[in-house]
């Protein structure tokens, strides 16, 4: 019986580019499995079924994403490769290209918040989103709403246009940096749908290049919190069984 040998020595950097891989793969799989943990969820049903339940784990599961995919991931990546520093994954202001960023974030908001309005209002995305299923919304609901999606998201493009990003693309290039980036980043949509999943290819590839344009990560984060907010409250609005009182008091 032969076999085809296999060179198992590791090139030069080959712990560069296939730590954040793997970090991507441990990170969101770790978010992934406790927020859908039902142990870990019936934490927070109590018998009283009070208002907060629902919101309280739902925000949980925000801060689960946050340190798993974006601090934990980060971290590793600082302490293995001590010569990166935050500013190498992007957590930085550069004036040169500083306006650039804000321009960016300005014209893609513009473009994203009413598309994300009007796909917001059909049926098909009613069934998942707001994700907080409480009927009845009070002010410390509507916040944590929208904190949850901020953290969440920082945490998410940290890992994704941050910690995986920039190493690959300083190895492998554009292209191949962009593919890898975007087949994950798709592959983290396919329990949302196809809709969301074939939508995350397009943004991927941009948000990747202007990324890299700019060197910091301020349009990917704020982009994707301004299309996260809109859907979420254009939910909120049109849902028929959730609404917003605002004089509501949480029990």
């Amino acid at each position: 019986m032969n076999a085809i040998p296999i060179d198992f020595s590791l090139p030069n950097n080959a712990w560069f580019l296939s730590v954040p891989i793997l970090l991507t793969l441990v990170g969101f799989s770790t978010f992934w499995f406790i927020s859908k943990s039902g142990a870990i969820k019936q934490r927070f049903y109590q018998e009283t079924d009070t208002n907060m339940d629902n919101t309280n784990h739902i925000f949980f599961t925000k801060v689960v994403g946050f340190v798993a995919m974006g601090l934990l991931p980060l971290i590793a990546m600082l302490m293995l490769f001590p010569s990166t520093s935050l500013a190498y994954y992007g957590f930085t202001i550069i004036p040169e290209t500083s306006l650039l960023s804000l321009l960016w974030i300005v014209l893609l908001s513009v473009a994203v918040i009413p598309l994300a309005y009007f796909s917001a209002k059909k049926p098909k995305n009613l069934l998942n989103y707001p994700q907080i299923r409480t009927r009845q919304w009070s002010k410390r609901t509507f916040y944590l709403n929208l904190f949850g999606w901020f953290i969440y998201l920082v945490g998410y493009e940290v890992l994704f246009r941050g910690t995986l990003l920039f190493p690959i693309y300083q190895l492998v290039g554009l292209w191949p940096a962009i593919a890898i980036n975007v087949a994950l980043y798709a592959a983290t949509h396919i329990p949302k749908g196809i809709e969301e999943t074939i939508g995350a290819v397009p943004l991927g590839i941009v948000l990747c290049i202007l990324t890299l344009q700019t060197g910091t990560l301020w349009i990917a984060i704020f982009v994707h919190v301004a299309l996260a907010w809109t859907n979420s409250l254009t939910a909120l609005k049109f849902h028929p069984d959730i609404h917003y009182n605002s004089r509501k008091n949480d029990v």
